[in-house]
Formats: structure tokens, sequence, C-alpha cells
């Protein structure tokens, strides 16, 4: 990445370490293309299993994303990295699968009941496997899994993800807080 002064603001310029790579794909090179999804492949299959929670599923989103990536791989312009344009197809088509299956997101008024730690045990800093944490995940109700996965592991914010959702800002925080709460007592029990 570099940086360039533009009329007293600064500029950024993504210089993408794979470039060439890039620039072979766009030009129909198939080598260049699978060696983009050897190296992309990984990280869009988590994304993907955590919006979709079945690996069938994942599969296919992975699938499509990418296909719909190389078909508009001419319109990639360097301007952010290849990984968060690409990423974006791939959260994008998840979403746009969830709405066609008009999978019902969990928007509740209350605030499910909650365990309360033992005092001694402090939630925040304890050391959780990563595995309890993803089984965790994986029992959330489907809108707090989504939201959670695209505000924790995706870094979206809420204003983001309400566009992308089609709900309010204070839903996404609200459900992003019942979920936390939810994972908590998950991972008490």
């Amino acid at each position: 990445m570099s940086f360039k002064r533009k009329a007293g603001t600064l500029e950024v310029a993504y210089q993408d370490i794979h470039k060439e790579i890039i620039e072979l794909s766009k030009a129909g090179n198939s080598k260049a293309q699978y060696q983009l999804y050897r190296l992309y492949s990984k990280a869009m299959y988590n994304i993907c299993y955590r919006m979709m929670n079945n690996k069938e599923e994942a599969e296919d989103m992975l699938q499509d994303a990418f296909t719909e990536a190389f078909i508009n791989l001419k319109s990639f312009r360097f301007e952010s990295s290849f990984g968060a344009w690409l990423k974006r197809i791939v959260v994008n088509k998840c979403i746009n699968s969830l709405k066609k299956k008009k999978a019902e997101l969990v928007f509740s008024d209350t605030i499910p009941d909650q365990k309360t730690a033992p005092e001694n045990e402090n939630f925040e800093t304890s050391e959780l496997k990563v595995k309890e944490i993803l089984n965790a995940l994986e029992k959330l109700p489907h809108g707090y899994r989504v939201i959670f996965s695209l505000y924790m592991l995706e870094g979206y914010d809420h204003a983001e993800i309400a566009e992308i959702m089609g709900i309010t800002e204070s839903t996404s925080k609200s459900q992003f807080s019942r979920a936390k709460l939810k994972i908590k007592e998950l991972l008490i029990n």
C-alpha cells in the first residue's frame, strides 16, 4: 500500500501483492485464476460457512462467488485489496442466498435469560478454545449468527450490516448484543 497527497488530503493507493496474478487472470489465464482460487478459497470458505452454517451451502456459495469474481474481474481497479473486493462478493452472495431462502432472522424484543458466571470467572478475559466458540456460533439462531459473524469476524460496522441486511442500525446493534449474550450463555453451560 502506498500513500499519496492529493489537495491536502491523504489518498491511499493499494498495491496488491498478487497484482501480476490478477492481471493474468483478467486476461483469461486459467492457471492464474486457479492460483487466485488457491490463495483465497480457504479464507472465503470460512466466511461462507459462518454465514450459511452448512458445509454444502458454503461450498456452493464459494463457487458462485469465485465464478462471479472471475466474470467481473475486469472491473477490479486495485482501489482496495483483491481480498477485500472478493470478500464483499462472498458476503453479498451469502446474504442474497439467505434472503432468497427467506431465512427468518430472529429479531426479539426480549433479551434471552442469561446465567451468571461464577464471580471468579471473567468472560472477557478467559481463554476459550476456538473450537468451543465456533460450536457456540453454530448454535446461535440464524439472525444472531449472521450479524455476529459480519460484525466480529468480518469487520463490518453496524451501518454496513444494516445496509447489507436491509435492517436498521439499532436492530443490528441489538441483535449483536443478544448474540454475545447467547454465546456467553452457551460457553458457560
